[in-house]
């Protein structure tokens, strides 16, 4: 999560801030010295112990995936006993509250429980796609965390079109979806599974168009270059105050996706039981419910790198590095800066799935005709002014809007 990988060499541990794009120009301030090279340290210390180079490489190349996974579950974890204590609060109810310190031990004591449950395969379903079916819809959130920034040099993959892969991957996701309905044989999953794929075409379009204004001010799909596009005036310069209209598609549109309430339309119990989950038990149904957390973590995270300035803080860096008498690129500063980079994404992240939990229990779902009529003939058109608007402002206020 936190350390750069094989897959972008010469990424190290401590965040460079060297030519910092503000609001529309360098920062000449910012000028950091390039830190720790994590993967170099890692490979030294293995030579060490009687590794060759070779082998030192290849024992590092899983590490940054095994730690990506770590924290999409751990972030799973967290928000599943988030949605229990919130979801208590607003029904004046006390939730988990006897396994570990008020209940924190609880979602754990649920995966426990699934894993050790019977995994069960109708009779009349198509055994391959029924298992690979859940396959499909956890892998592509896992690997899209590959490309998310908690610090200028703290992510997996620093790829230049790091956006458009994530999108790329997310379009994924409702295959396995129909395809798990289709495998059931049951016309509860495949209407399921049907709606979940019409849900995910009607809002990945505006999504992409709310994405594609901000990478229009930005000139870049790299989530750091955007992130670095707002670092020169603090909170000021944080992409929500020009792209208030964007953020508000974005976010719609990222819950939707996530299918929470009240788009959880494909799942509708009222109306499908358990949808394109119904004839899924045990692990297999556990890894459902563990993509659609890993995701709603997912597009928080990306929320925060494109609207609210990713790991910057709501002061320019100089302030602070002033505050404590030290030049922007002094050892302590690097390490403070580094450290409350990763705090703020995480605690931005958090509270965008804070509202997302609140909004799951005071909302109610809507209709299928409604969700649909929602992205198509609202925030479609919506997503296109804004895309055009903001490409009038680019060429109309270039040292705001990116020229």
């Amino acid at each position: 999560m936190v350390i750069a990988s094989a897959f972008a060499p010469g990424l190290s541990l401590a965040p460079s801030l060297a030519g910092l794009p503000g609001m529309g120009g360098a920062n000449p301030l910012a000028v950091v010295s390039p830190g720790l090279d994590l993967e170099s340290s890692f490979s030294s210390l293995l030579e060490g112990l009687g590794l060759t180079p070779a082998a030192a490489h290849l024992v590092w190349l899983p590490v940054p995936m095994l730690l990506v996974l770590v924290a999409a579950v751990v972030g799973v974890l967290v928000t599943v006993w988030l949605e229990r204590k919130i979801s208590a609060a607003v029904q004046q109810r006390i939730g988990p509250e006897y396994a570990g310190a008020l209940g924190v031990l609880q979602p754990l004591a649920d995966g426990l429980k699934l894993l050790f449950k019977e995994d069960i395969i109708p009779a009349r379903a198509d055994g391959l796609l029924f298992t690979l079916g859940p396959v499909l819809v956890v892998v592509p959130v896992i690997l899209s965390w590959l490309v998310v920034p908690f610090g200028q040099n703290l992510l997996i993959s620093n790829v230049g079109v790091g956006i458009f892969l994530w999108i790329a991957l997310s379009s994924i996701q409702p295959i396995g979806l129909l395809m798990s309905g289709y495998a059931s044989n049951n016309k509860y999953s495949l209407l399921g599974g049907l709606r979940a794929a019409a849900q995910s075409i009607s809002y990945e379009i505006p999504l992409a168009l709310a994405v594609l204004a901000v990478v229009m001010m930005s000139n870049s799909l790299s989530t750091v270059d955007i992130v670095n596009q707002q670092t020169g005036a603090g909170i000021l310069s944080w992409n929500i105050w020009r792209q208030p209209v964007g953020f508000v598609i974005f976010w719609i549109c990222a819950l939707a996706e996530c299918e929470r309430l009240p788009f959880d339309l494909p799942e509708a119990e009222e109306e499908l039981v358990a949808g394109y989950q119904t004839e899924y038990a045990g692990m297999k149904f556990a890894l459902f419910y563990l993509g659609s957390y890993i995701n709603l973590v997912l597009s928080s995270l990306l929320v925060a790198v494109l609207y609210l300035g990713g790991w910057g803080f709501p002061v320019p860096v100089e302030w602070l590095a002033g505050a404590l008498g030290q030049s922007v690129d002094a050892p302590v500063v690097q390490v403070i800066t580094g450290s409350l980079g990763i705090v703020m994404t995480v605690l931005k992240a958090y509270l965008l799935v804070f509202f997302a939990i609140l909004l799951r229990w005071t909302v109610p779902r809507v209709r299928i005709d409604q969700l649909l009529n929602l992205g198509w003939k609202f925030l479609l058109p919506i997503a296109l002014v804004n895309l055009l608007v903001t490409a009038a402002l680019k060429l109309a206020f270039p040292a705001v809007f990116g020229g």
